[in-house]
């Protein structure tokens, strides 16, 4: 027997008792039961980021070896529609000999099956050794299930699922059930069966067949135990006692399979082909591709990597406060609320391993279990911003003995509030006045970072300034818009430039200036007869010839064009090489079929009625142009959309983006899909890249045979296309389909509402839609000169994103978090004063440009020789370090503010400034290799070693 999802199983794990937890261990002991994959859940491989991937695994495999004392072996990923090596990497990363795959488009199945190539070895793009190489073995036919897998014939192969006997629940649609085995019927049946075994063998080099024996919510009384078990054990004996059939038979689990299979390849001397690339989009018959899903519930999706990146940064904070307090302390019991916030971290990672199942992240869930799996979200976000102001409080404080932790009033107040599970954030307004109010803002990367930080405040004039040096701080004040052509005339948008430390706390004061003294933004409203309110701010209406002169913004480093009657981006140049490329931005619908008899799109699958038809409304769209000092931007407001590009005026790679974000709400539409389509003069033929995973890109080819629903990937933070003159990137907080349909376009989607299950199992359309966020950084980059060709490896193209387009990215999917600092008392009646606040900069430097720090996260600790369940931390925590590999062939337009790596080694007491490393142990990427005790004692080299493309990951105590 095998076992996959570890989140249901310490369900049931937590309702027996001692003696039934006995039993599963020695089953588990004699390979009765194996713990297959070992994940949190069987995740979805197309939506999913790499961070979200692997912290499931890291949490699946921690419960098994804390509770079972075991590590898995194999894979099993039956049910995920599609397949990414960025999976198998990771597979292979955390102790994984070999996996098993489902869910392939049926011509790539055929064609495998033809050649004979259904087992390979599955080697990442750009490594040219066999480094990451892993066993896999992609299932030949249809289905899973029982009448999908011991042969091509799915009417006899259902003879022989015993569960579907006459007289129970479950039946075979091909009329023929199955019959019981006996002396009588055993030879015809046991040939019959065999001629299965024969012809699926005929699809595989080797003569060791692997016939899985299961479906979903199977083997759940002792009956179908019972009934499998004691027909297939004669069936068995029957192949065992004739040595003339020349075939053995018996039951095992999934790594007896690959063992055997191993030592047969090792006997013959054969060598599996090996394999690069990734098996998107799945299509299971005619044109069904499912890239529906790529998009569905983009609300969740956008949620999920919202949850990401405040549990990464939780992680972090909550990880750097213990390591203080333990060197202040020695120990943070009884006024640090260590264990609870251990608690809440366990809970958090848990709900968001629990979201990357492949029917949740992938939006096919009903939707009373999408609101269950929102809410889950919601409350650990809440949880973790608990986590965030307890710790900041205790890393910023002067005086350590002033800490007083009080969770209905914390110290530290989030900038925003997530009101219900369902709804976008709103920010928080702080009240200011002559005395300063401490803004404290955490940069959770690992670079330095000129960042826009943007609040909401209580008047049109304010003062920022840097604590430590007390300088004041370039400024903003911009209109808080409650409707398209009316503001607030109670608050105000104040934004500044913050120069960001890596995973520093940074302190602001904020105070009221003189009425006039902060400059405000001037706005421009274009082509509305609609009144404009805007009080404090100066506002223009052309008219005429110069109302219809093309919309202009530029920063040091770009400017770009836009179409005065829609607001859409026409060009873009940037100032220091003068590259100009046309880019413009096009709002487009598609439509389902029509036909009475044919499917219709749903939750996973995408079945247009044809190419996309442009956006229109009948009246004209509201376009506002904002003109400030930190930024610009020009808004569009149409029915279904409010769309924003933005250029920040400020150095760095911030700079050197445009911002395009979306706010959509097509909850009053029937079988629409909206998508936002790029449409440049880059000559990129018919090819194009897209990440998988947010890990690595995949090169895309445009094969003109194959219907438009194939023509669509998944979209996880990155696609870009080039030519041998410039490149164009598209990065995105959130995953989504993305095409390019035809040379120069790109395109994403952003939303679908459709009102019919597609026979897929949901049972239900999707129509549950929520007002949607959406944000991007559009990034163009020079390549004269400096070739154009993807690096190949192996035969197969390789490309990585700049070095500029891996900050970039970074920054948007890890933005400055943001923390209000105490009001001051009141004038009137007694009260303590405010504790003193200082900076908080671990780190002396920023890590070399291509460095990610991915995690450092807390470990659980030991009492004696019993673990505790989500109890209090350890000394030890896990440092998970990426060295991402980066395209040289575009030039940078600015100076970059981190260094390149120039060899592999990188030295952690060199980076990390007030942390003492006492030992760095090199582990799996799910932390399960042991320690010895002589490791743990002797001292340690804190120099490690990264290749690039590479994750890894340590068990580091830090004193």
């Amino acid at each position: 027997m095998i076992w996959a999802e570890i989140s249901y199983f310490s369900k049931w794990w937590d309702d027996i008792d001692e003696q039934k937890r006995e039993m599963v261990k020695r089953l588990v002991q004699s390979g009765q039961l194996e713990m297959v994959t070992g994940g949190w859940v069987m995740a979805d491989e197309a939506n999913s980021h790499y961070f979200s991937l692997l912290d499931q695994l890291m949490e699946g495999h921690q419960w098994l070896q804390r509770h079972l004392g075991v590590r898995p072996h194999s894979g099993w990923a039956v049910d995920p529609f599609g397949h990414s090596p960025s999976m198998a990497y990771l597979l292979k990363g955390a102790g994984l000999g070999a996996m098993l795959i489902q869910r392939v488009h049926y011509a790539v199945k055929k064609h495998f099956a033809q050649k004979q190539t259904l087992e390979f070895l599955w080697r990442q793009n750009w490594d040219s050794s066999p480094r990451s190489d892993i066993m896999c073995h992609m299932m030949p036919f249809y289905s899973y299930d029982v009448p999908h897998t011991c042969g091509p014939n799915p009417a006899v192969c259902c003879q022989f699922d015993f569960h579907r006997l006459p007289g129970g629940r479950v039946s075979c649609p091909w009329r023929l059930p199955p019959q019981p085995i006996t002396e009588q019927n055993i030879q015809e049946r046991a040939l019959l069966l065999l001629d299965q075994y024969r012809q699926k063998s005929r699809l595989f080099r080797s003569s060791i067949l692997l016939v899985p024996l299961g479906d979903d919510f199977r083997f759940v009384e002792s009956s179908e135990w019972d009934a499998q078990f004691q027909n297939y054990q004669k069936i068995f004996d029957f192949y065992n006692s004739h040595p003339e059939l020349r075939v053995k038979a018996r039951f095992g689990t999934l790594s007896d399979y690959f063992l055997s299979l191993q030592r047969r390849l090792d006997a013959e001397g054969e060598e599996l082909p090996v394999l690069r690339g990734d098996f998107f989009t799945y299509a299971d018959r005619d044109d069904h591709y499912w890239s529906g899903y790529f998009t569905s519930r983009p609300f969740y999706k956008r949620l999920d990597r919202v949850m990401e990146a405040t549990l990464r940064a939780s992680e972090i904070l909550y990880s750097l406060a213990l390591a203080e307090i333990r060197h202040f302390r020695g120990d943070a019991s009884g006024f640090f609320p260590a264990a609870d916030g251990f608690r809440q971290l366990v809970a958090a990672r848990r709900n968001l391993a629990l979201f990357q199942h492949h029917d949740a992240v992938t939006g096919t869930s009903r939707d009373r279990v999408v609101q269950d799996y929102g809410t889950r979200l919601f409350h650990s976000l809440l949880s973790l911003r608990q986590v965030l102001q307890s710790s900041a409080h205790w890393l910023l404080l002067l005086d350590k003995s002033q800490f007083h932790h009080d969770e209905a009033t914390p110290l530290l107040q989030m900038d925003d509030v997530q009101p219900v599970h369902d709804a976008l954030p709103r920010k928080t307004v702080m009240k200011i006045g002559a005395k300063p109010r401490s803004l404290i803002i955490f940069n959770p990367t690992e670079q330095l970072q000129s960042s826009v930080v943007s609040i909401f405040i209580d008047s049109p004039d304010a003062r920022v300034v840097d604590v430590e040096t007390n300088q004041p701080i370039l400024s903003q004040i911009s209109a808080v818009w409650e409707e398209p052509t009316r503001s607030s005339t109670e608050n105000f948008q104040l934004s500044f430039i913050a120069s960001l430390p890596p995973l520093s706390l940074v302190i602001y004061h904020v105070t009221r200036a003189s009425s006039g003294s902060a400059p405000r933004a001037e706005y421009t409203f274009l082509h509305s007869d609609s009144s404009v309110s805007a009080d404090h701010f100066r506002v223009l209406r052309p008219s005429g010839a110069e109302a219809d002169a093309p919309l202009s913004l530029k920063n040091k480093h770009v400017q770009i064009w836009s179409s005065p009657r829609s607001g859409f981006l026409q060009k873009l140049r940037l100032l220091s090489s003068g590259l100009q490329r046309q880019i413009q931005i096009h709002f487009l619908w598609y439509g389902t079929r029509t036909e009475a008899n044919r499917d219709k799109s749903g939750a996973y699958l995408f079945l247009p009625d044809g190419p996309a038809q442009p956006y229109s409304q009948a009246e004209p769209p509201l376009v506002r142009v904002t003109r400030g000092q930190v930024f610009s931007d020009i808004t569009s407001c149409y029915r279904h959309f409010t769309h924003t590009l933005r250029l920040y005026h400020v150095d760095g790679h911030a700079g050197s983006t445009v911002e395009l974000s979306n706010m959509v709400d097509i909850r009053s539409e029937v079988n629409r899909e909206l998508v936002m389509r790029l449409v440049s003069d880059i000559a990129n033929g018919n090819r194009f890249y897209s990440d998988l995973n947010g890990f690595q890109m995949q090169q895309r080819r445009i094969v003109g045979n194959l219907p438009l629903q194939a023509l669509f990937f998944p979209c996880s933070s990155s696609s870009f296309l080039q030519d041998s003159e410039s490149r164009l990137t598209l990065l995105t907080a959130q995953s989504q389909a993305a095409a390019a349909l035809q040379p120069g376009h790109l395109e994403v989607v952003l939303d679908r509402r459709l009102n019919q299950d597609d026979n897929r199992g949901l049972g239900q359309g999707v129509t549950d839609n929520k007002l949607t966020a959406s944000f991007y950084r559009l990034l163009l980059e020079d390549r004269r000169g400096r070739g154009g060709l993807a690096e190949e490896v192996g035969g197969a193209s390789v490309a990585h994103l700049s070095l500029l387009a891996h900050l970039s990215s970074l920054a948007l999917c890890h933005p400055p978090i943001i923390l209000h600092g105490p009001a001051p008392s009141p004038p009137s009646g007694p009260a303590p004063p405010l504790p003193k606040l200082r900076p908080f900069q671990p780190l002396r430097a920023s890590f070399p440009c291509d460095l990610h720090l991915l995690n450092l996260r807390s470990m659980e600790g030991e009492v004696g020789e019993k673990l505790l369940e989500a109890g209090s931390p350890s000394q030890e925590a896990a440092l998970l370090l990426h060295r991402k590999g980066f395209d040289c062939s575009t030039a940078p337009p600015i100076p970059l503010t981190c260094t390149r790596s120039a060899h592999e080694d990188f030295n952690l007491d060199e980076v990390f400034a007030s942390l003492h490393f006492i030992v760095v142990h090199p582990t799996s990427l799910t932390l399960l290799d042991d320690k010895s005790e002589s490791a743990r004692q002797q001292p340690q080299r804190h120099i490690i070693s990264l290749r690039p493309m590479e994750i890894s990951a340590f068990r580091v105590e830090i004193g």
